[in-house]
């Protein structure tokens, strides 16, 4: 008896959102996506029951925009155990352990239920230590509620079942849309997320906040000169009061997915039996969008999620060679420093005095990043389009489905994959490393909210997807036909 048989009972078995059948309306489909995002950001604003306020740490830290939720709400681990899930499945299905054929209705039940028992079971794995260990979520010593009263042991646990019922939320959550709404939940709250940083880091008129030297200015706290001269200037353009640098990089930014998602290689299609019906297939420059940008980071937010748990254990006996840590908890030495990625202009600009490391130190570090970054950008975006069905032969099995054939070539799937083959691979290769390029240097300049660059390119180009989105919704809405010639019925 193979895995399959054994685990058929229980993944077959998971609970799971039902589809709609037939087309759903797109003012409903709206609607869906409407109702999740009020959700979430209720779910974001209940505080953990039990905790010590005040004295908790955020292991996800500067990840927090890219892996969503809030920190020390019920929605803790926001999408973290989603996207790690991902990444263990798409590492086992890339190297062909699992054996299921997505072709196939019932391995496509048994490949859903297996990442929502992963996602559950990630769900836990993170809470544990977050609550139990190194004091990273400290529980209060006493509560009572309703006349019964909770020590620690049992705070701590009311407190792990809290997380682990919003880590189960947020992916029955995602399920909602991807099934009923528009896009994905997972897109959903990271858009949500970082246009929060960004609304907040831009208007607030306190430390941090780009009006702040502004605001000071314009009170009578701070004379003009005195920014233009000294320190004054450095802290115009790149310190948290002026974030000059950080808000054009931001628009930059902004204007560079934009205009990358316009860049594309169109292939003509013509219908093999309706005569005059022709369309283009587009090969977009991100190809596979910066989705798989979300699996980089939240490699490298489980490293350094490790390293958090290990030194908090260990302390000043861990070893060096692995990391040692500053006062405040971060790595400023060894494995897991260098590993970690450039965050600010603060962690790599030495020569402003911020930085107490050496210059070598911090150029390997920049080193390490952009090779994480580009490489794995890479990497993750071919496992993309491979199990997401982007690649060459699953896109010539779609066009031949859908009558449609390149002109001058047969109507032939093996002949229209060897045309696919000549533009997908590249682009795919060449658009993951150019996103993984662009985050590092956003993350190296800042950005407003301090969203970080992976944050604010996954919220633009998700938020041109969407777009999209819509746009096709209502076309589709205008002419049913046109769902029935796309399969969208």
């Amino acid at each position: 008896m193979g895995w399959k048989e054994a685990a058929e009972p229980v993944l077959t078995r998971m609970p799971a959102v039902r589809r709609p059948e037939g087309h759903v309306p797109f003012k409903r489909k709206l609607a869906w996506t409407a109702g999740i995002l009020m959700l979430y950001f209720f779910l974001t604003n209940i505080q953990l029951l039990g905790i010590e306020a005040g004295q908790a740490d955020d292991l996800f830290g500067e990840f927090r925009a890219v892996l969503a939720g809030e920190h020390m709400s019920l929605l803790q681990v926001g999408i973290g155990p989603i996207v790690t899930a991902s990444i263990v499945l798409q590492l086992l299905g890339g190297a062909n352990l699992l054996g299921l054929d997505t072709d196939d209705p019932r391995d496509q039940v048994l490949y859903q239920g297996l990442q929502k028992l992963l996602v559950i079971v990630m769900t836990a794995l993170t809470a544990l230590p977050m609550v139990f260990a190194g004091g990273f979520l400290p529980a209060q010593q006493s509560l009572t509620l309703g006349g019964f009263t909770f020590d620690h042991t049992q705070i701590q646990l009311l407190m792990f079942t809290q997380i682990f019922i919003g880590g189960v939320l947020i992916l029955y959550m995602d399920e909602v849309v991807s099934k009923w709404g528009v896009g994905s939940g997972i897109g959903l709250f990271i858009i949500a997320g970082v246009s929060q940083r960004l609304v907040t880091g831009f208007i607030q008129p306190t430390e941090g906040g780009f009006f702040y030297n502004w605001y000071l200015i314009l009170t009578g706290q701070m004379e003009v000169g005195s920014l233009v001269s000294g320190d004054g200037l450095y802290t115009l353009l790149m310190g948290d009061g002026g974030q000059i640098i950080a808000l054009l990089t931001t628009l930059l930014i902004f204007a560079i997915v934009v205009y990358a998602e316009s860049v594309r290689v169109e292939i003509p299609l013509s219908h093999a039996r309706v005569k005059g019906a022709r369309g283009r297939f587009p090969v977009k420059l991100i190809y596979a969008s910066v989705l798989p940008m979300i699996l980089v980071r939240a490699l490298q937010a489980n490293i350094q999620f490790m390293g958090q748990i290990m030194y908090s254990q260990l302390g000043d006996s861990m070893p060096s060679v692995l990391g040692t840590f500053g006062p405040d908890g971060q790595p400023v030495g060894g494995f897991f420093y260098y590993t970690a990625p450039i965050y600010s202009p603060d962690d790599w600009m030495w020569w402003t005095g911020e930085v107490a490391q050496e210059a070598w130190m911090v150029m390997i570090r920049i080193g390490v990043d952009l090779t994480f970054m580009v490489i794995g950008g890479a990497i993750f975006a071919i496992f993309w389009v491979e199990t997401t069905n982007m690649g060459p032969d699953a896109t010539a099995r779609q066009i031949q489905n859908s009558g449609m054939q390149i002109p001058g070539f047969r109507q032939n799937v093996g002949v229209i994959e060897k045309v696919m083959e000549r533009y997908i691979p590249q682009v795919t290769v060449i658009g993951g490393a150019l996103v993984g390029l662009l985050a590092v240097w956003a993350n190296m300049l800042g950005t407003i909210g301090a969203v970080t660059g992976t944050g604010l390119l996954l919220a633009v180009s998700i938020t041109y997807k969407l777009y999209e989105e819509i746009a096709e919704e209502q076309m589709m809405e205008m002419h049913p036909m046109m769902r029935e010639m796309f399969g969208k019925e």
